[in-house]
């Protein structure tokens, strides 16, 4: 029973006709962050799975009530931070569900309590998904036949950069431009998720290879290596969302089985109902619906745990910037910050324009970045990390540009225009740069390293830094070396502090972080 009192719903669980559990919600887009999300004007008959696809690629989603009668539903994520996240997103680009805009905002309450015998299809649809999300990996074994020279109708695919969840749907859409795509297995190995993909004839392989090799799925992120596999045929035993095989539908979805080495075999999902696989009927074009086209192919908005990174801008748009690229960070060190260093954080990724602290609150700022991706991007990296020993928030500003100040105006430095930098890092197409955008990590890529520099010399230059370094490795060449920090936050500081420093002979010091550890 849902009654209006002051503009407050009131929810009513009751569980056998007796006992009832009360639960307010202001709908109020004011509400303090909570990991409690409340998500209304859902289509009808909209199932569990599509509404946990919303939040998985934000994080673990811990509880889920679904109120379909009012085409509601509240969603608990794992943590605020996560939460936090996904509401930033979903403010910037209204997600949808079944090419309907649903709304997204935070509860009022902390966590969701729900009655456990009303709520017992939606508890099984999330233990089910919790399961592949915490990594058991049961499955059956995907035997692969004889070896063939190449070319070969077997692709192996590798994902780099992978930000976001890459979906099987996600891999069968966009090779299948190229031809018909027979059979996919995905697994992961040596921590990188992998794909074995088969065409109908060698020659689709080859034209597919050609085209897509280098580039993103999403933007900057989710990069495609491809190399012809020495396999001839794959042999998928399961259809699920791990394999699967388009010439069997009949093959059942697997019971679960220990894993077999990769080289013979894939790991594949828990679920027998393939509950991170698209719904059925639901795959639609980004060509329509308003959705975006995709330089990769028309990838549906409710491809699994992809659907709700894309309806948050992450697909690759064919000149496509999303919304503004103007930032709003918040509880920064005042006293320690300064135009100069949020550049050179925010510079990792993206090319920052313009930067304003603000004169009033010192502890936030404007960064404008070249565009909205580039904005997208650094936030997702960039929210609740350590700067200065406080932890930042960023969300997207309603601001479209930063202002400068006014000619003859002195604004304590406050304001800085990086319009001119010859420091961005992403000036040039094609730049090696897109590849190798990583979150913040304790461990540093080092690069333009002077001949004569020794691993003493840049460890005593980063312990300087206020950190301690606990590792070193240089590359073959030595003009390039890994080195780890103890934390994250040290690294973050040593690569604002280091980043572009002047090492002699005309060589400055290129600091990026990396996805490797020591």
């Amino acid at each position: 029973v849902w009654c209006d009192i002051a503009g407050v719903f009131l929810i009513y669980l009751t569980a056998n006709g007796s006992d009832s559990k009360k639960l307010r919600v202001e709908d109020s887009m004011d509400s303090p962050p909570s990991r409690v999300i409340h998500i209304r004007k859902l289509p009808n008959e909209v199932s569990e799975t599509e509404v946990i696809a919303l939040g998985l690629p934000f994080g673990k989603v811990t509880n889920i009530l679904m109120l379909k009668g009012k085409n509601q539903a509240f969603l608990e994520l794992g943590t605020e931070e996560a939460a936090v996240t996904m509401v930033n997103y979903y403010t910037a680009v209204t997600p949808q569900v079944r090419n309907v805009p649903v709304f997204i905002q935070y509860s009022n309450h902390k966590e969701l309590k729900t009655d456990s015998a009303l709520n017992q299809r939606a508890q099984a649809v999330l233990q089910a998904v919790s399961a592949v999300q915490e990594g058991g990996s049961p499955s059956s074994a995907a035997g692969e036949s004889v070896l063939t020279p190449a070319p070969s109708p077997v692709l192996r695919i590798i994902i780099d950069n992978m930000f976001y969840p890459v979906t099987l749907d996600v891999l069968q859409q966009i090779f299948s431009k190229f031809g018909t795509v027979m059979k996919i297995i995905t697994f992961t190995k040596n921590n990188q998720f992998q794909a074995l993909l088969q065409f109908s004839d060698p020659v689709n392989a080859q034209q597919a290879k050609l085209s897509l090799d280098g580039q993103n799925i999403y933007n900057s992120c989710c990069t495609l290596r491809i190399d012809f596999s020495k396999l001839v045929n794959l042999n998928v035993k399961y259809n699920n969302d791990k394999s699967r095989d388009y010439t069997r539908p009949e093959l059942p979805a697997g019971d679960g089985q220990p894993p077999m080495d990769p080289s013979v075999a894939a790991t594949l999902s828990k679920d027998s109902t393939s509950l991170l696989g698209t719904p059925s009927g639901m795959v639609t074009s980004y060509s329509s619906g308003g959705g975006f086209p995709s330089s990769l192919g028309a990838i549906s908005p409710l491809s699994a745990a992809a659907a709700a990174a894309a309806a948050a801008g992450r697909v690759a748009l064919s000149g496509h910037t999303g919304p503004g690229g103007v930032l709003l960070v918040s509880n920064l060190n005042e006293e320690m910050v300064t135009p100069q260093s949020l550049f050179t954080l925010f510079g990792v990724y993206g090319d920052v324009q313009r930067v304003k602290i603000l004169y009033n609150k010192k502890d936030s700022a404007l960064i404008q970045m070249s565009d909205g991706n580039q904005a997208q991007l650094a936030m997702s990296h960039l929210n609740g990390q350590k700067m200065y020993g406080k932890i930042i928030r960023v969300t997207l500003s309603k601001h479209q540009t930063v202002q400068l100040p006014r000619e003859g105006l002195d604004d304590q430095g406050l304001t800085k225009d990086f319009t001119s930098s010859p420091l961005h890092r992403f000036k040039k197409p094609g730049s090696k740069n897109f590849q190798n955008i990583f979150p913040p990590s304790a461990t540093l890529h080092l690069s333009n390293i002077p001949e004569n520099v020794t691993e003493e010399d840049l460890r005593l230059l980063f312990s300087n830094s206020g950190g301690t370094v606990k590792a070193f490795k240089f590359f073959q060449d030595r003009k390039m070396a890994l080195l780890q920090m103890s934390t994250a936050e040290e690294a973050i500081q040593a690569l604002i502090d280091l980043h572009n420093y002047d090492m002699g002979r005309g060589h400055r010091l290129r600091v990026s972080f990396s996805k490797s550890t020591i």
